[in-house]
């Protein structure tokens, strides 16, 4: 994001950074001087997508192959966000898959992998990424459902408190045939590993 950028969204890079530096003092965290602009230009670097829409890169379609599409799914996609309670860094992976209506359009597959790295890429919770991602689905395409199945680590969780170290959560989202469908559901939990495999 250039510095142009930040003020035309109110981002004041230099009064963050005396901040962060204040903090760190007021802590007793001993640290290169350099290290509260680094610190700040990291934080704003991680939570840029706050500045952006998302749902933008649902807009461009195109025509199915066939007029009575099957499942759509994009596995695998990773993602970086920050915890918003303890703006510490969760790091994971997102499933995502619709049910194109009969003759809908649809979208390129790597505009979901930009849909749940864009939704992360702000202060989140997992629980909250999962139902924006499946509720952009469902406003901007012509769907019968939509899931979202997601896999990650928070550091919250590993590097205090708990200091579960190993523990992952995994939380999944589902609307229209995914929810009020057990084999439509099926389908996609076996397709991404459920809740116990790897993605």
């Amino acid at each position: 994001m250039t510095k142009a950028s930040e003020l035309d969204f109110g981002v004041d890079i230099s009064a963050a950074t005396e901040h962060a530096r204040a903090m760190l003092v007021s802590l007793g965290v001993l640290c290169d001087p350099d290290t509260p602009a680094r610190y700040v230009k990291a934080l704003s670097e991680i939570t840029a997508g706050r500045h952006l829409f998302p749902d933008r890169h649902l807009a461009k379609t195109f025509p199915a192959e066939s007029s009575n599409h099957g499942l759509v799914l994009v596995p695998g996609i990773r993602f970086v966000s920050i915890c918003e309670h303890h703006l510490l860094p969760f790091t994971g992976t997102a499933a995502v898959a619709y049910l194109p209506s009969p003759g809908a359009r649809i979208v390129g597959l790597s505009k979901l992998a930009r849909l749940v790295q864009e939704y992360a890429a702000r202060p989140q919770v997992q629980e909250r990424l999962g139902e924006q991602v499946v509720h952009a689905i469902g406003s901007s395409l012509d769907t019968r459902g939509a899931a979202c199945l997601i896999r990650s680590v928070h550091t919250c969780m590993t590097l205090r408190g708990a200091r579960a170290e190993g523990a992952d959560m995994v939380t999944t989202h589902f609307t229209g045939r995914f929810a009020a469908d057990t084999a439509t559901r099926s389908e996609f939990l076996g397709l991404v590993g459920g809740t116990t495999g790897r993605s």
